[in-house]
């Protein structure tokens, strides 16, 4: 089992910067995937950036050069750096954890923080 909670979400203007933090407790944090999904009011969740557990990166388009993804291992933490924050970037933002295994495949989420950009 892995908890996730996220933290560092408010209400920005735009070009503004947020940082985003995700903490895990409950398992071994370093071999999980970790991702960012977002959701607007009446969309679907989708996919904002992700990280492996071998440190490999991908951000969606939509963010490319103005969102970074990270993780701290040792923290048991990721991380999720907002900057040139647009209207459109208002969501519910999600941390998720999964690892696959042969016979399962164990996915979490945490809670959502809620990110608002707005003049």
């Amino acid at each position: 089992q892995v908890q996730l909670v996220e933290s560092g979400g408010g209400l920005v203007q735009p070009g503004g910067s947020l940082r985003l933090s995700c903490a895990a407790t409950g398992s071994i944090f370093s071999i999980y995937n970790m991702a960012w999904y977002r959701q607007a009011p009446g969309k679907q969740r989708d996919l904002v950036a992700t990280i492996a557990s071998d440190g490999s990166i991908n951000h969606v388009d939509s963010v490319k050069g103005r969102f970074t993804i990270s993780r701290d291992n040792a923290k048991n933490t990721l991380y999720l750096q907002m900057n040139s924050l647009k209207p459109e970037d208002t969501a519910v933002y999600y941390c998720n954890a999964r690892r696959d295994t042969v016979i399962y495949r164990y996915n979490y989420w945490g809670q959502g923080t809620q990110v608002t950009v707005s003049s």
